[in-house]
């Protein structure tokens, strides 16, 4: 017997999905925060990729191919398919991913990264879902795979690459 064949879904930026055991969703993140959402007994899933903390606060701020770019707006979504589901959500297990510092040397505001993963971590305790699992902050970006099947996530995280110097090798007087 084989397995059936998964459909594979690559999130953007901004982009939210809800599916079913026949998915694995797949991104990327630097800065930016993902989240699944996970129940076990339905095999029911969603997973976010959200870039700032909070919400929006005028329809420009959230273009229509966008919906989720703010973390409320990504949670609230991923809430509602989720109950189109019939899925309690504090039944979910959730996990957090992201929040990488993608310039850390600039040391003078708090780091994007830092606020999306914290803003991430109190969404998930307001709704009531027990985080099983989360990896965030440090410097570079993630890449994630969730399979919807079996609930599992497999994150690789990617050191940034060495900033480029100056050796010489031009003409030199």
């Amino acid at each position: 017997m084989t397995a059936a064949k998964l459909i594979d879904i690559f999130l953007m930026p901004g982009e939210f999905f809800v599916g079913d055991a026949q998915y694995r969703v797949r991104t990327l993140l630097g800065s930016c925060v993902s989240i699944t959402l996970w129940h076990p007994a339905t095999r029911i899933g969603a997973m976010s990729h959200f870039l700032l903390p909070g919400h929006g606060r005028r329809k420009q701020d959230r273009p229509s191919d966008k919906p989720g770019m703010y973390g409320a707006d990504a949670m609230r979504l991923m809430v509602e398919g989720m109950a189109q589901h019939g899925v309690p959500l504090a039944q979910c297990q959730g996990k957090i991913f992201g929040g990488g510092a993608m310039f850390p040397r600039s040391g003078k505001v708090r780091d994007i990264g830092a606020q999306n993963g914290d803003y991430a971590r109190s969404m998930l305790q307001q709704h009531g879902v027990q985080v099983v699992s989360e990896s965030l902050f440090g410097e570079g970006h993630r890449q994630l795979i969730f399979t919807i099947r079996s609930g599992e996530v497999l994150s690789r995280q990617v050191p940034p690459e060495p900033a480029w110097s100056s050796t010489g090798t031009g003409n030199q007087a």
